[in-house]
């Protein structure tokens, strides 16, 4: 309950941040840092990875069974105990799917940052595309997509393993 009279607008922030297209956030990043290379990539990145981490947090905190909460409630735990012990733990699938995301999409969009002289696997790609080389291109591009499925399978096996151990394996496959 505490701020929820900021999240329409919190929510509408995060949103419009999300319409710009990666490229345009990282030339933005690029003055905003009076810099090149890995500094406004990886600024550009946090900030367009946010919406997924923030609407799955949301999400999962917003449709906890106001059983389970009220349970907390009437245990005496105060609101920080309740959302450290209850609600966070509670909410822990769908936060860590929102984590899972958005390092998938950062990944597959961190090729860009080759564009302001950061080191990406983008230079690959970028090389292709200047010498007309269409191996380089599709080069770069597997390695970012076998990258990216690698790391979507190792963050959801370190999601089930997380959930074994606060009891939720069986809740989050149902």
């Amino acid at each position: 309950p505490y701020g929820a009279e900021f999240l329409p607008l919190s929510r509408s922030l995060a949103n419009i941040g999300q319409t710009f297209p990666p490229v345009a956030v990282l030339a933005l990043a690029v003055p905003a840092m009076n810099s090149f290379g890995t500094a406004p990539t990886l600024l550009a990145l946090f900030l367009y990875g946010l919406l997924a981490i923030f609407e799955n947090t949301l999400t999962g905190l917003g449709n906890l069974p106001p059983a389970v909460v009220d349970a907390a409630r009437g245990m005496g735990m105060s609101g920080w105990q309740r959302l450290l012990k209850v609600e966070l733990p509670l909410a822990l699938p769908l936060i860590l799917a929102g984590i899972r995301l958005s390092v998938v999409i950062s990944l597959a969009t961190a090729t860009i940052g080759s564009t302001v002289a950061a080191r990406t696997l983008g230079e690959v790609i970028i090389a292709g595309l200047l010498s007309s080389n269409t191996a380089f291109v599709l080069q770069g591009g597997l390695i970012v997509g076998v990258l990216a499925v690698l790391i979507y399978d190792a963050l959801s096996a370190l999601e089930r393993f997380l959930l074994a151990r606060t009891g939720q394996a069986r809740r989050a496959r149902a």
